[in-house]
């Protein structure tokens, strides 16, 4: 069904109402007329999901999950495919298989937004979309650059940028070969979505910012509230309230990293196992439990973190941070229970607890919620940071992982500085404590091990 001239003075005139009295006008309009602009994101879309005014090159949405991103760029490339039988649209994403199932299959991507008389024909095995007018639409993957070298585009959706694949620069190289491919058509245009985080891609596109090249729209989880369920809006305040997680995945924000810090933010994405909760290439050989208990009987916090050895010898061993078990406010037998569901979980071969605070309480209570429980009590001769740094280096160097985000753990990791101070949330850094005495365990320790000698 076209769109007619009365149809057309409909929507100009809908457009001037404000949301209550644009509703009442609507319910007041023959089903058929409902039914057509039902699919015209005008009348729907918040103003922060609109391209924004201005003679711009890139349009970054930089927003916390839920805000509405995916379906912002699967509504922009609709509206540019209709409006240009011309248009050569890029669908880039992390991967192919994300930019299917998001970007082209999603609940929000765009054929779920498309009405049925201009859906565009979707060839997975060729990567394209092809409208009814002419517009095509191509997919790509950001962690091949080079299939974006050669192609030439009107304009281009890229989706999640700052979990594009760092690794050799390859980010930066598909953005680059991309944007010198955008130079068809008189006004080439690219809109990146994602959520934030300081990896390098991002910071750029930020920065152009200044210069008016690059207009941007921020926003939160919240932003969305009234299409979002509620027990997803529960679940989220009450997993990640109050974290530099939230304020980041939720809030939108770019978090600052902090000068001196053994682990940065960006370090940590890099040391993040491709999708979270991914099935680990190989079983541990080893999986241990660090804890740092408590200095008061009630109260305070006790860290609890399980970490495993991945095969292999010498320097190619590797670590994965598996769970984040803490617990707060909790008594000496309520932490020492979840040292021992922890252990039992993930079936550890030793706990590893430090004992500077009452050695022989600590093995006392943990005895106590079990007495299989295999433990080794070390005692702390350095402060925490001093502790924390030959750990911090096996993450520079790539050999360790983290299987999930962890969000209190990492915002205490990323405020342990160098020279011994503490710049995170809480008084102590007990989640971090306990993470370094368990990569320590399976990774640094100097235990004596079999040599073969030659005479």
């Amino acid at each position: 069904m076209a769109i007619d001239e009365t149809l057309d003075a409909r929507l100009a005139a809908l457009l001037r109402l404000d949301c209550d009295d644009r509703q009442r006008e609507l319910a007041r309009l023959p089903e058929a007329e409902r039914h057509e602009l039902r699919h015209h994101w005008e009348l729907w879309a918040r103003r922060d999901q609109l391209p924004p005014p201005g003679d711009w090159s890139a349009w970054l949405v930089c927003a916390g999950r839920g805000f509405g991103k995916t379906r912002a760029g699967a509504e922009w490339v609709r509206e540019i495919a209709k409006r240009d039988p011309r248009a050569r649209i890029a669908l880039v994403g992390a991967s192919l298989a994300e930019a299917r199932a998001v970007m082209v299959e999603g609940e929000s991507g765009i054929l779920a937004c498309s009405p049925p008389h201009r859906c565009p024909v979707y060839e997975p095995s060729l990567r394209r979309l092809t409208w009814p007018n002419g517009a095509l639409a191509t997919l790509y993957s950001a962690a091949e650059p080079e299939s974006l070298r050669g192609p030439q585009h009107t304009h281009a959706w890229c989706d999640e940028i700052a979990k594009w694949d760092m690794a050799g620069e390859r980010a930066t190289r598909a953005w680059d070969n991309l944007a010198l491919g955008l130079r068809l058509g008189e006004r080439p245009r690219a809109l990146a979505t994602t959520t934030p985080r300081p990896v390098p891609l991002l910071l750029r596109l930020l920065a152009g910012e200044e210069t008016g090249e690059v207009a941007v729209t921020r926003g939160t989880t919240l932003d969305n509230r009234p299409n979002l369920p509620d027990r997803f809006v529960q679940a989220i305040e009450s997993q990640f309230g109050g974290t530099s997680f939230a304020r980041q995945e939720l809030g939108g924000e770019l978090l600052d990293e902090v000068d001196g810090a053994l682990w940065s933010r960006a370090l940590l994405e890099r040391c993040r196992m491709a999708q979270a909760g991914a099935v680990l290439p190989d079983d541990p050989v080893r999986v241990v439990v660090g804890v740092d208990p408590p200095a008061g009987t009630r109260g305070d916090a006790c860290g609890i973190v399980v970490a495993g050895m991945l095969p292999g010898d010498g320097l190619r061993q590797r670590g994965v941070v598996l769970a984040d078990c803490s617990v707060e406010g909790a008594s000496p037998e309520g932490w020492a229970r979840a040292v021992a569901e922890a252990a039992r979980a993930w079936d550890a071969d030793r706990v590893v607890a430090e004992a500077n605070q009452g050695g022989a309480m600590v093995a006392s209570v943990l005895h106590a919620a079990d007495l299989s429980l295999p433990l080794r009590l070390v005692h702390a001769s350095r402060g925490k940071a001093a502790r924390a740094e030959p750990v911090a280096a096996l993450y520079e160097s790539g050999r360790v992982r983290h299987a999930g985000l962890f969000a209190q753990l990492e915002d205490q990791m990323c405020g342990l500085m160098a020279g011994g101070r503490y710049q995170g949330p809480g008084r102590s850094p007990d989640r971090a404590d306990a993470l370094v005495w368990a990569l320590t365990e399976l990774m640094l320790s100097r235990r004596t091990r079999p040599r073969i000698s030659v005479i």
